[in-house]
């Protein structure tokens, strides 16, 4: 069995989160990437786990230094994925990147073998209701998020897999079954 990139993206609200979690505990050879954000941390997040949480000065340094596979600039915050931490788990697992469309675009260009997954929502409705449940953004916030949804469900046709998450326990079989199958080609 291979190790492999493998790239969780999808729309804010679409359980990419709870997806993953779910994969992890499934599968313990799986382990995720951390990635850093100069946004700050939300109620329960802790650095190192959630997010690395740096500053403009930090992340901007860390950009002209080439330290990132990826990164990106979207709701007023800078998030990227540092490539040494990726580079150096595929030595001796498959690493999970929780990252947007843009950026796991990006890693499959830098990583060899990278698994694009897009987690598509049940509905545009089902989507707006579960942000509004999470009640973690302002309107604005929610505006900027909801623009956003329209750009990365065009973007998911070029990922390798869709998987419709309208029902969590067999949306994580689906994505357990894809990953497996990827890390077992020769």
């Amino acid at each position: 069995m291979r190790n492999i990139p493998i790239v969780i993206s999808g729309p804010s609200g679409v359980g990419k989160g709870t997806i993953v979690k779910e994969l992890l505990k499934k599968d313990p050879t799986l382990v995720e990437s951390v990635s850093m954000t100069t946004r700050a941390p939300r109620p329960g997040e802790v650095s190192g786990k959630t997010y690395i949480y740096v500053t403009k000065e930090d992340f901007e340094r860390r950009i002209r230094e080439n330290d990132f596979l990826e990164y990106d600039e979207h709701f007023s915050g800078l998030y990227g994925t540092p490539r040494s931490f990726v580079e150096e788990q595929l030595k001796k697992t498959s690493v999970i990147l929780e990252i947007d469309v843009v950026g796991g675009l990006n890693a499959k260009k830098l990583l060899e073998n990278t698994l694009l997954i897009f987690i598509d929502p049940p509905s545009k409705e089902e989507l707006v209701d579960r942000l509004k449940k999470r009640g973690t953004e302002s309107e604005q916030a929610l505006r900027e998020r909801l623009q956003r949804v329209k750009y990365e469900m065009i973007m998911r046709d070029q990922y390798d897999y869709t998987v419709l998450n309208d029902d969590l326990d067999r949306a994580v079989e689906e994505v357990l079954s894809i990953i497996e199958k990827e890390r077992n080609k020769e």
